[in-house]
This record gives C-alpha cells, sequence and structure tokens, in this order.
C-alpha cells in the first residue's frame, strides 16, 4: 500500500525558513521520481508543480521558487525534502508530496505552510 506522508509545515514570517518530510512506504522510493506541489488558499486555485526530483537526482523547480527552495531525496531513508528560504506570502499553502506510479497518481495530505507577519 503506497503511502506518502508529509511534516514539517507551520508558521513563519516573510524571509523566514522552513524544511518539510516527505515520507514513502509502500514502493520503491529510489526508483521513483517525486514532486513537491501546492495549492494556494481560495476554491478557484489549483495544486501547482513546486519541485520535482527524479530517481537519477535531477531537479527541477517553478520559477517563482528557483534559488530559494531546495528539493532533495533521502533514498535509505525513502524520504524527500523541501528547503524553503527567504520564504514570501505568496507561497502561503498546502504543500503536497505526489508520485506516479505505473500509471497511478499519489498524493499525500499535505502540510499547511503560512508566510504571515
Amino acid at each position: 500500500q503506497v503511502q506518502l506522508v508529509e511534516s514539517g509545515g507551520g508558521l513563519r514570517q516573510p524571509g523566514g525558513s522552513l524544511t518539510l518530510s516527505c515520507t514513502a512506504s509502500g514502493f520503491a522510493f529510489s526508483a521513483a521520481d517525486m514532486n513537491w506541489y501546492r495549492q494556494p488558499p481560495g476554491t478557484n486555485k489549483q495544486r501547482e508543480l513546486v519541485a520535482r526530483i527524479f530517481a537519477d537526482g535531477h531537479t527541477t523547480y517553478r520559477d517563482s521558487v528557483k534559488g530559494r527552495f531546495t528539493i532533495s531525496r533521502d533514498d535509505a531513508k525513502n524520504t524527500m525534502y523541501l528547503q524553503m528560504n527567504a520564504l514570501k506570502p505568496e507561497d502561503t499553502a498546502v504543500y503536497y508530496c505526489q508520485t506516479l506510479l505505473q500509471r497511478e497518481t499519489y498524493w499525500g495530505l499535505g502540510t499547511q505552510v503560512t508566510v504571515s507577519s
């Protein structure tokens, strides 16, 4: 049974830092491409891809977080991370861990990040 569990969310002031974790189980984590998505507040907001890390370690980021966020993974711990620095109010969202396995998409329940003074 595939499980993705996010943790590490919280409240930070603008300019602050936060590290999110996603612990995975039920599949071959080291062979999987993993993603962080976020859903900003508001009923019409869709989830947006924040960062991706491939099984080979290659990473990609959405333009608005480049230079501020760093995605990484520890295959020995079946865990993916998102280090977020220089946080802005527009980073406020629920952050989700996601992966695609054999044409099935799996999501965690999300962790709330709020950036406010």
